[in-house]
């Protein structure tokens, strides 16, 4: 398990920053052995070991030995380790927790939950992880939960699925269920094809808004173009801007840029820097405000400073 594992992305209460690095989830085929022993190595913040949509139905079973030793026998001291189970409406998903969390639990930051509808979905998971926690003597909720956003049900009750258990760590977007839950046009994953703006704008917008409103982090979904980097760079960009943490990367080329984009830039990091250490000198010496080239810089500043100084130091930028 990573050490750098933390419950949610900032404190709900006390206004530590508490960052996670989530820039870069890598997607793994739960059933290829190969690739699941090469994700901890990966250079992804997070790899998560899938069970659903990338393992055929006559697999699914045998794919749960594949992930489970690949959690147990990786060095997942770099990076996050999860899994991603099969959707509560299927008949696989009870003995994914069961048999993957029972053998390797040590080694799980958190699961990916699949097609979460309504807040149901998170409750009826979570009270399932309790039970094996228990039975396997695992401390009770250190494995979080990330849940995807898939559909328009889930888009209308995401606020309550944010805050349907204390494991939540964050909420990602699901484009390619999404586009066919709503009956949206085209067949690219990710894509938004000749949309005059940014196709997913407000699928994004809800979802950061509901998810950090509960201290959570937002995970943008795939790009299935692997062969265009700089669609998938602008598409990084388009989900930053919007308040994402992080992109799944399909391919290991899109790592890197996932990580690059979604990382402070330094010149920023450096300004926040200075913003941070001059308000902190303003507030010793009594004043409410201060000056940082030429920008007047109050608490609010100050407090958008702070975060990005300490994501800035997450990933290795300042």
């Amino acid at each position: 398990m990573s050490e750098q594992s933390t419950r949610t992305s900032e404190s709900r209460t006390s206004g530590d920053i508490q960052p996670t690095m989530r820039r870069s989830q890598l997607a793994t085929p739960g059933s290829d052995e190969t690739m699941v022993r090469k994700a901890p190595d990966s250079g992804a913040d997070e790899a998560f070991l899938d069970l659903e949509d990338a393992v055929a139905p006559g697999e699914k079973v045998d794919a749960r030995e594949t992930v489970i030793e690949g959690l147990r026998d990786g060095d997942w001291s770099e990076t996050r380790a999860c899994f991603r189970m099969n959707g509560v409406d299927t008949e696989w998903w009870y003995d994914d927790v069961i048999e993957v969390v029972g053998a390797a639990g040590e080694s799980v930051d958190t699961i990916m939950v699949p097609m979460c509808h309504d807040d149901s979905t998170v409750r009826t998971v979570d009270n399932l992880l309790t039970q094996v926690e228990a039975n396997e003597g695992l401390p009770e909720g250190e494995i979080g939960l990330q849940c995807q956003i898939e559909s328009a049900a889930g888009m209308t009750n995401v606020a309550e699925i944010a805050r349907a258990s204390d494991r939540m760590e964050s909420l990602v977007f699901g484009p390619g269920d999404y586009t066919a839950s709503v009956g949206a046009a085209g067949l690219t994953i990710g894509s938004g094809g000749d949309y005059p703006g940014h196709y997913w704008h407000y699928q994004l917008a809800r979802i950061a808004h509901a998810a950090k409103a509960e201290g959570l982090q937002v995970i943008d979904g795939p790009y299935a173009e692997i062969e265009d980097p700089e669609g998938f760079r602008e598409s990084c960009r388009n989900a930053s801007l919007l308040g994402c943490d992080g992109k799944w990367a399909i391919h290991p080329s899109q790592i890197e840029i996932a990580n690059e984009t979604f990382a402070p830039d330094p010149e920023e990091a450096e300004r926040a820097q200075r913003i941070v250490d001059a308000y902190a000198e303003a507030t010793a010496a009594g004043k409410g405000a201060v000056s940082v080239d030429g920008e007047m810089v109050d608490e609010a500043t100050n407090k958008m400073a702070r975060r990005l100084v300490a994501r800035a130091e997450a990933a290795g930028v300042l």
